[in-house]
């Protein structure tokens, strides 16, 4: 799909087209002055992988590497590695090519179902039901709608803690929640508390997400970054995902560069 033939969906983002056995293509393009969203290409990469597990097998983490800018206006090519299928876990790296250069690098983790305690240490970062909460938009996202409840860090030039969901329904596929999920994933930065005077959040140069438990992306979560470290030109910060209910879907952490003149979406490294 392209955005002349109507305003593209989340799902137009997790549509992919299998060219072959374990080699797929993103179909959804449009033109974009900014370089290709890391969250869209993480997203679809992360879909890719699972395509090739076993249905019953979900994603518990992802590793992936942002190597060059990619292009939104064109296709990009997912190819599959197939690494390794246990018992009960699945590894699977995946390339993320465009004109014959990769765009990212990923390794991924598929898990079976497995029996055990569940045991959520600390509470939801505190934050007011969404219902009461000012509208904001977040940019780059297609059918994303978001709310700001009150800030930790007020002085952060963008809110470190923000409500979102998808606003068309999602099907009942817990693979497709966890797509939602990684696109939502690269959103913002937790840099953004930090001072500007004298340098700035740059491009992503990795990115890592841990899935803990199911959380329907339709539905209300909550997205909380905390900035811990910069240094050497690049920056460093967590994050967490829990639902309405207060339920931890997934954990985060992402490094970026951090240097003079940068902002998060120029080109380059």
């Amino acid at each position: 799909m392209s955005a002349a033939s109507g305003d593209p969906t989340l799902l137009d983002v997790l549509t992919l087209e299998e060219v072959d056995r374990d080699l797929y293509r993103s179909t959804l393009v449009f033109p974009d002055p900014l370089p290709l969203y890391g969250g869209q290409v993480a997203a679809q990469a992360l879909l890719a992988a699972g395509r090739t597990v076993e249905p019953d097998r979900l994603p518990h983490s992802l590793h992936g590497y942002f190597l060059r800018s990619g292009d939104a206006a064109r296709p990009t090519v997912f190819r599959v590695d197939r690494d390794r299928d246990g018992g009960s876990f699945s590894a699977r790296r995946v390339v993320a090519v465009q004109g014959g250069e990769v765009v990212l690098s990923m390794s991924a983790s598929f898990q079976a179902p497995t029996a055990g305690p569940d045991v959520q240490v600390a509470a939801a970062p505190a934050a007011e039901d969404p219902a009461g909460c000012e509208p904001f938009s977040l940019p780059r996202l297609f059918t994303m709608e978001s709310r700001r409840p009150s800030q930790p860090r007020p002085q952060a030039t963008w809110p470190t803690r923000f409500w979102s969901r998808s606003t068309v329904a999602l099907p009942d596929d817990p693979l497709v929640h966890a797509c939602a999920l990684t696109y939502l994933s690269d959103i913002g930065t937790g840099l953004s508390a930090l001072p500007e005077d004298e340098a700035a959040p740059g491009p992503t140069l990795d990115h890592a997400v841990w899935f803990h438990r199911p959380a329907r992306l339709d539905a209300w979560v909550l997205m909380d970054l905390v900035p811990h470290t910069v240094s050497g030109g690049r920056g460093w910060y967590t994050g967490s995902i829990t639902t309405r209910d207060g339920v931890l879907a997934a954990s985060l952490a992402q490094e970026t560069l951090f240097r003079p003149g940068r902002n998060p979406f120029r080109p380059g490294r």
